[in-house]
């Protein structure tokens, strides 16, 4: 499937392996070095969006843990890097495109989320650059036969990211669906402070404290909250909100690293997070 409504992939061949048979070796080895305890049924995950050489470990916890669930479609949702605006970006047609194939987008749902709120609306130039979305779907593709919404949340306000929230779960109640918070921790501390001030996320994730988290993403000016918390803390928090509408009761942390573990360069590192947020049920 190729046409102008499929999105291109923008970092193929410079965060992660550009050929198939690369990418899947490594995405793979990837998902075989995640260990991950059983958990209940997730209903969403917190994964980060950095080079897949610097981040991929991490990231693949948060899709070991979902590998073996029956899901139709998975809402990322991620932060802007590049283009500025209110609300929120949706490719609502088409698909993304990786070297694994295209992932296609579940227009139906898309459509329902527009409508659910207002704010969500499509604005393909803040898909076309972005990373915080295609760094999630190498392991999408490789542990799930699922489509995709694709959002990516603008200027994060508490108005945006309420809304958000409320409208992924009046739209996926009911539904066979996941949702994928793309997000990096603080960035270019040293590794001392980065590991002190990444703790603060990973106490609100672990005992599953949206409203905290809130707290502190709104404790630093709109400017600095990226580099302090977190640069998709709109997404997380909108994600962990709407997964306690959907009957999540409890959040485990799997995984906590930083740049400096790959690097080696601890005079300035990256913080990386893998979370899922599970409702009561069978063990996935």
């Amino acid at each position: 499937m190729r046409g102008p409504l499929i999105r291109p992939a923008a970092v193929a061949g410079s965060w992660y392996p550009g050929t198939r048979g690369a990418l899947e070796r490594e995405v793979d080895a990837l998902l075989a070095s995640a260990s991950v305890p059983a958990l209940g049924e997730v209903v969403a995950v917190i994964s980060p969006h950095a080079g897949m050489m610097f981040s991929g470990a991490v990231a693949a916890h948060a899709y070991r843990a979902v590998a073996e669930q029956d899901v139709d479609t998975i809402v990322i949702v991620g932060p802007s890097h590049f283009v500025g605006f209110d609300g929120v970006a949706v490719q609502e047609l088409g698909g993304f495109e990786t070297p694994l194939g295209v992932v296609e987008i579940d227009a139906p749902l898309a459509a329902a989320l527009m409508a659910a709120a207002p704010m969500i609306q499509p604005h393909p130039s803040a898909h076309a650059r972005e990373h915080s979305l295609e760094m999630q779907l190498p392991f999408i593709q490789r542990v799930l036969s699922v489509r995709i919404v694709p959002l990516v949340i603008g200027y994060q306000t508490r108005q945006t990211i309420l809304a958000l929230a409320g409208a992924l779960e009046a739209t996926l109640r009911g539904r066979r669906a996941l949702i994928a918070a793309s997000t990096d921790l603080s960035h270019y501390f040293a590794a001392d402070r980065a590991e002190a001030l990444d703790s603060r996320v990973v106490r609100f994730v672990d005992e599953f404290d949206p409203d905290g988290l809130l707290e502190e993403f709104e404790g630093y000016p709109e400017h600095e909250r990226g580099r302090f918390v977190a640069c998709g803390g709109g997404a997380a928090i909108a994600a962990m909100l709407a997964a306690r509408g959907l009957g999540a009761t409890k959040g485990h942390v799997l995984k906590y690293a930083h740049s400096g573990d790959v690097s080696g360069d601890r005079s300035a590192v990256v913080g990386y997070l893998a979370a899922a947020f599970t409702r009561p049920g069978l063990p996935s």
